[in-house]
């Protein structure tokens, strides 16, 4: 049975580790993981409409990032 198909509640911690590592490689994470990996910029829409331009430092699975705007922007900001 696949990891994706199979409940977390059955699964072994092994198991939920490499589940959790397939989902940053190639799920809608990937984006930001590699954004991080090659100090690329990526565009965050907000929720209020406002779109912030900036790199990546770190980010976690629940979608709060740690960005550094380029220098016309300022400094760091959680978004």
């Amino acid at each position: 049975m696949s990891l994706l198909n199979k409940p977390k509640s059955e699964m072994t911690p092994e198991e939920l580790q490499k589940r959790e590592e397939e989902e940053f490689n190639t799920g809608p994470l990937s984006v930001l993981t590699q954004s991080v990996k090659n100090n690329t910029q990526v565009l965050v829409n907000c929720r209020n409409n406002k779109k912030l331009l900036g790199r990546v430092k770190a980010f976690d699975r629940w979608g709060r990032h740690w960005v550094r705007h380029p220098p016309r922007g300022g400094g760091r900001y959680w978004v």
